[in-house]
């Protein structure tokens, strides 16, 4: 890759002017009309479209260059990023894989050298020159295998970091830490010989209960939602931390939920009772479902379940520190479209369905209603059957 090339004022200039266009039209409209790689500037426009909300600082900074998409996928968002780096310091990280470098960027915040691996002879040329644009001689780049170049050194860490590729032959997703590349799974007992402190990015679709049997050493499992969309799970070791306790935490970020930490010896001892729909019927964050505190959280906050497998739960007071949605009930209606008329004239409202014999867009379907307005619609099972509540959010 020509580095010159990209970086001359003309290319540079183009993407600046081009930025909110569409990218397929540039490339039929300048075709052998510039001096420049067209196609190359394109896909900067492209992937800086495309990251705007995901990486803000790095889509504004028109020094930096992008790979292809899939690589823009993967990546964590600066949020995420930063969230992952708070509390972590020393004197030397790994990244094991480091990608688009934005974990590895924000991780080596904390540490006085940061050390970035990748295989990926494209990747690596584009990462590197954007780390060492952001923080100059700072950092140091190994192209090739991670592990390889850990079995290798004598260096002591910090922190190795790695967030293995979810992604097989034919880009189908993997779910499995023993199908992602590194495997980390084979690889534990060297990590740990080699570091103070181990954390792992996976995929938010793995098993919380695998992940503890295929690495039982982890101390800490973090689920990080944003905006209540589960984005991550991470894995956290410690060197000489003996204490056989685990813990799973649920952070929500861009929102004013507080966090959900619990052992999970908790869920397993926690008892609720199940009863009819009361006053205000709460929906937990989607990661504390992920986490699995179905029972706890109704104990934990003096709530009832309304059904074992529902996943809402009701009372009649409800504390104001909760990490979930909350809502008033106004009554229960009937699954009847003239009923429905009446009570929502504009033809809006929201639909929720958990554990409900239809899915939330074939009721709204069923019912006639569009998403929208100020009211709610939550179908789900209770106790005594299949039933259709309206409530208003409370904020």
């Amino acid at each position: 890759m020509n580095f010159s090339e990209l970086n001359s004022a003309e290319f540079r200039q183009f993407v600046q002017d081009h930025l909110r266009e569409d990218p397929a039209l540039l490339l039929f409209k300048y075709q052998g009309k510039v001096a420049f790689d067209l196609k190359m500037a394109v896909q900067q426009i492209s992937a800086r479209q495309k990251i705007a909300k995901k990486l803000p600082y790095w889509a504004e900074n028109l020094d930096l260059l992008f790979p292809a998409s899939i690589s823009l996928e993967q990546s964590s968002s600066e949020e995420t990023a930063q969230f992952k780096a708070k509390g972590l310091t020393g004197k030397v990280m790994i990244d094991l894989t480091g990608g688009l470098g934005v974990d590895f960027f924000h991780l080596s915040q904390g540490f006085n050298k940061g050390i970035y691996c990748e295989r990926l002879p494209e990747l690596f040329q584009i990462a590197s020159h954007n780390l060492e644009l952001l923080n100059p001689d700072k950092f140091e780049f190994i192209e090739g295998n991670g592990l390889e170049f850990l079995s290798k050194t004598d260096l002591e860490f910090d922190l190795i970091y790695a967030d293995p590729a979810r992604r097989g032959t034919g880009n189908q997703k993997l779910y499995q830490l023993q199908d992602c590349e590194p495997d980390v799974i084979g690889a534990w007992d060297l990590m740990k010989s080699k570091s103070k402190q181990i954390l792992l990015k996976v995929s938010p679709m793995l098993d919380i209960s695998q992940a503890w049997s295929e690495l039982p050493e982890i101390h800490k499992i973090t689920v990080v939602s944003v905006k209540n969309e589960v984005k991550e799970l991470l894995l956290f070791w410690e060197k000489g931390n003996a204490s056989n306790s685990k813990t799973i935490e649920v952070v929500d970020l861009g929102s004013d939920y507080p966090s959900f930490s619990f052992d999970p010896k908790e869920e397993e001892k926690a008892i609720a009772t199940i009863g009819e729909a009361e006053k205000y019927i709460v929906e937990p964050l989607s990661g504390i479902l992920k986490a699995g505190a179905f029972t706890l959280f109704a104990e934990r906050f003096g709530l009832k379940k309304l059904e074992k497998n529902s996943h809402l739960y009701t009372g009649n007071g409800i504390p104001e520190e909760i990490p979930g949605r909350v809502f008033e009930v106004i009554q229960e209606i009937a699954p009847k479209k003239q009923e429905i008329k009446n009570l929502f004239p504009s033809g809006k409202a929201n639909v929720i369905c958990r554990n409900y014999v239809q899915g939330a867009e074939e009721l709204k379907k069923k019912l006639g209603l569009k998403d929208g307005g100020d009211d709610y619609v939550i179908g789900t099972k209770t106790g005594n059957g299949f039933k259709i509540f309206w409530c208003k959010r409370i904020q």
